[in-house]
C-alpha cells in the first residue's frame, strides 16, 4: 500500500494497548480486545488524524482470540485485520518509553481487554504520560477495561486523575458474567471508585460513554465506536478553537515511523518525513 508521506493530518493521537498476551500464571489468552482498538481507530483515521499506536513492550499487540469470534469480530475489527497499514501497525507498536512527549498528541487513548488489567495498570510510565498529557489539556479517553490504564495518571492536583470526576469502566457484574472476577488482581468498578472516580454506569452489555471535561470513558466493548466519535468531537472543537491548524502537520503510519520523536522533529520543523515543506 503506497503511502502519500507528505499529507497534512489534522491532528496526532496516541493509543496505547497492552503487552500481556495471557492471564498471569496460566496459559490462557488475553490481550487487546481488538473492536476496541478498531472502532476508535478508523473514526479517527476517516476524520484525517493520524494514529500512533504504543504498547509497553512495543512490537506486536497480543489479540484476545476471543475478540476474533463471532459477534465479537465487529466490522471495523475485520477491517483493520485486512487493511495493510492497520495490519503494520499492529505488528510494529511504538514501545512506550519512546514516547517523548505525550504534548506532542491531541489525544491519548487506550483500548480495553484484559491484558490492561496486568500491565498497563502498573505502568508509572504510562501514568506519566497521561499525567502530562492532562495538564496539557489533552484529551485522555479509555474503554471498557482500559481505563485500567489510568490508575497511576494524576491531575494537576496530585489526586488521581479520575478522581472527582465522572467515569465509566466493566462493571464487577459484566466482569463476573465473563467468569474473570477470580482471575483478576482488582475489579475495575472497585478500582474506578477507590481512586476516587464518580462511576456512572449503565445495565451489562449497553453502549455508555461518559465525558468529564477532557476525560472520555466507555463502559464494555459496544461502547467503543461512541468512544471514539466523543473523542472526535472534542478534537473537531479543539481543532476549530485554534483556527483549524493541525498539530503536527505531518502523516505516516506508526509501522513506518520508527521512533516518536522522528515525527514530533519533523513537526517541529514543519518538514515531511521525506524531508520537503508540508503543504
Amino acid at each position: 500500500m503506497e503511502m502519500n508521506k507528505n499529507a497534512v493530518v489534522k491532528g496526532q493521537v496516541l493509543m496505547v494497548a497492552t503487552s500481556c498476551g495471557s492471564f498471569p500464571n496460566t496459559d490462557i489468552p488475553t490481550g487487546l480486545w481488538l473492536s476496541e482498538l478498531a472502532e476508535p481507530y478508523w473514526v479517527l483515521k476517516d476524520a484525517g488524524y493520524d494514529v500512533t499506536l504504543a504498547s509497553p513492550n512495543g512490537g506486536a499487540v497480543p489479540v484476545d482470540p476471543v475478540s476474533l469470534a463471532g459477534d465479537a469480530k465487529t466490522p471495523e475489527a475485520e477491517r483493520m485485520l485486512h487493511d495493510d497499514e492497520a495490519k503494520l501497525v499492529l505488528e510494529h507498536t511504538v514501545k512506550l518509553s519512546d514516547v517523548s512527549d505525550p504534548t506532542f498528541y491531541d489525544a491519548v487513548f487506550v483500548p480495553g481487554g484484559h491484558g490492561p488489567m496486568f500491565d498497563l495498570a502498573e505502568s508509572e510510565l504510562l501514568g506519566d504520560i497521561l499525567t502530562k498529557a492532562a495538564a496539557a489539556g489533552k484529551i485522555i479517553a479509555a474503554v471498557c477495561h482500559g481505563p485500567a490504564g489510568l490508575v497511576k495518571a494524576k491531575g494537576s492536583d496530585g489526586l488521581p486523575l479520575v478522581s472527582s470526576r465522572q467515569v465509566t469502566g466493566f462493571t464487577n457484574s459484566e466482569e463476573e458474567a465473563v467468569g474473570k472476577t477470580k482471575m483478576v488482581t482488582f475489579l475495575l468498578e472497585d478500582k474506578l471508585k477507590e481512586l476516587g472516580g464518580q462511576l456512572v454506569r449503565k445495565p451489562d452489555w449497553q453502549p455508555h460513554v461518559v465525558t468529564d471535561g477532557n476525560l472520555i470513558t466507555g463502559q464494555n466493548p459496544a461502547s467503543a465506536q461512541g468512544v471514539g466519535e466523543a473523542m472526535l468531537q472534542q478534537l473537531k472543537e479543539k481543532r476549530a478553537a485554534l483556527g483549524g491548524v493541525a498539530s503536527g502537520g505531518v502523516t505516516f503510519s506508526a509501522g513506518e515511523a520508527g521512533l516518536v520523536g522522528g515525527k514530533k522533529a519533523a513537526a517541529e520543523a514543519d518538514i515531511s518525513p521525506a524531508g520537503k515543506p508540508a503543504s
